[in-house]
This record gives structure tokens, C-alpha cells and sequence, in this order.
């Protein structure tokens, strides 16, 4: 089966198509025309470079140059995380990393020696774009599951204080906050796993398709994607929770108040 490029003329009537959202947004007064540009070129030029620098990546396929690049990705994807919670990312940004870099890399090896049986845990065309998709899938559950637990924990301190003054330990008084951030953290990915197949056809799957795998051999890849995407989710977001309680609490169990300012 025959792959059709996309060529750089073809490319620029896709982007004729922002025409509709600026028109809406122009139509309606939604003042998006800047942003929505904004955005676009952003995206294009960052993968732009981002496309000529992995193909010089897959090109070598080296080791320890591929674990770099993953670990790059773990490093802004954390401080995204904390920053997009509002939180103090110097008081946070070393328990998030470990964190996330610890469940995402555990079900990334996982999946390439048990499932998909590579040679070579670290070759590129399977460690960075894996890596990829579940960084960007734990990256929402985790702003999700952090901001949601602190900012919960603050709304309601009047609840955790009274807590805590009955008795209850640090994690015994959070245990609520804990259990409902979580929930609402693995949430989209659980609705999203929900529906693929019947609403819709996910971005891997069509990917492998329009490259000429079999729509099985995608399928059976899809699958392992979504579940490792799950499970990298809420042991993300769990993780980074729990590794953030050394430097979020004192020692009484309340909130360190300078979490909430936000830096960097």
C-alpha cells in the first residue's frame, strides 16, 4: 500500500482552513483570530524542529542520545504540570519529577520488552514516540490531580483543619481530597479508552493505518497504548501527589502557604 506524502504546497491548504474559526470567532466577537494564529505557528514551527532533530535521533539511534531527549520531554512536562496547577514550582518541581519520571518510564519499558518484545529497549521509532503519547496523557491527569487536590485541600481548610484536631493524621485528613483528585485526574482517560472504536478512531491507530500496518496490527498497538496511557496516568498522578507531601506539609500536617505562589 503506497504512503502519500503530504507536500509543502498541499500543507498550506490545511492551513486555509483556520479561514472557518476565524471567521466564527470574527462573526460571533470571540476575539480568538490572535490567539488561534498564535497557537498554529507555535505548533508548526516547534514541529518543524522537532521533526528535523528526531530524524537525525532515529537516523543514529543511540542509546543514551534517546534516553536524553525522554528525559527532556520529562523535565517540561513536569514543569508544566505544577505551573499549569498554579503551584510553587521550586517547592514542587523535584517530588513531580521523580514522580512522573518513575511511572512513565516504568510502563514504557514495560511495554517494550513484555509487549511489543524489542531488542532494544531504547530504539528510537519506539521509546520517543511512545514516551510521547503517554507524557502528553499524564501531563493533563497530573494538573488535573494536583491542582485539584491542593486547591481542594485550601477551599475546604476549615474541613482538614477540623481533621486534624480530631486526631487524624496528615494522609488520614487528605485521604477525601486524595481519593476525589484522582477520580477526576483518570476521568478523561477512562471516557476516552470508553469510546475508542465505536466514536472514534484515535490518533495512533489512524497513524499506523495511513502508514500501511494492518488495521489489526493497529488495533492490537492501540490497545496497548490506551492501557499503558491509563496506567501511567494514575500511578503519575498518585506518585506525585504522595511524593509531594514531604515539601507541601509541615510537620503539624498543614500547608506549606508558599506552595500557592507561584514562580518561574
Amino acid at each position: 500500500m503506497p504512503i502519500y506524502d503530504i507536500s509543502y504546497t498541499s500543507l498550506i491548504f490545511c492551513f486555509f482552513l483556520l479561514a472557518i474559526p476565524i471567521f466564527i470567532s470574527r462573526k460571533i466577537r470571540l476575539e480568538l483570530e490572535k490567539s488561534t494564529m498564535e497557537a498554529v505557528f507555535r505548533m508548526s514551527i516547534q514541529l518543524f524542529f522537532a521533526g528535523l532533530f528526531l530524524n537525525y535521533i532515529f537516523n543514529l539511534n543511540n542509546g543514551f542520545l534517546n534516553l536524553a531527549w525522554v528525559g527532556m520531554m520529562i523535565f517540561f512536562a513536569s514543569y508544566t504540570a505544577i505551573k499549569s496547577a498554579d503551584l510553587n514550582v521550586k517547592k514542587l518541581f523535584v517530588p513531580i519529577i521523580l514522580a512522573i519520571a518513575f511511572s512513565n518510564l516504568a510502563v514504557l519499558i514495560y511495554v517494550n520488552k513484555f509487549v511489543i518484545n524489542l531488542e532494544n529497549l531504547l530504539d528510537a521509532r519506539y521509546l520517543i514516540p511512545i514516551a510521547g503519547m503517554l507524557l502528553g496523557n499524564t501531563l493533563r491527569g497530573n494538573v488535573v490531580g494536583i491542582g485539584d487536590f491542593y486547591n481542594n485541600i485550601k477551599r475546604n481548610e476549615n474541613r482538614y483543619l477540623y481533621s486534624l484536631s480530631l486526631g487524624a493524621g496528615m494522609y488520614e485528613a487528605a485521604l477525601p481530597y486524595l481519593r476525589k483528585s484522582l477520580k477526576a485526574a483518570v476521568k478523561p482517560t477512562l471516557a476516552n479508552i470508553a469510546s475508542i472504536g465505536i466514536v472514534s478512531l484515535p490518533g495512533m491507530m489512524t497513524g499506523q493505518i495511513l502508514g500501511g500496518a494492518s488495521p489489526l496490527v493497529a488495533i492490537k498497538y492501540q490497545i496497548t497504548i490506551m492501557i499503558a496511557i491509563y496506567v501511567s496516568t494514575i500511578l503519575s498522578a498518585t506518585l506525585s501527589i504522595l511524593a509531594s507531601f514531604r515539601t507541601a506539609f509541615d510537620e503539624y500536617g498543614l500547608v506549606n502557604q508558599d506552595l500557592y505562589e507561584k514562580n518561574l
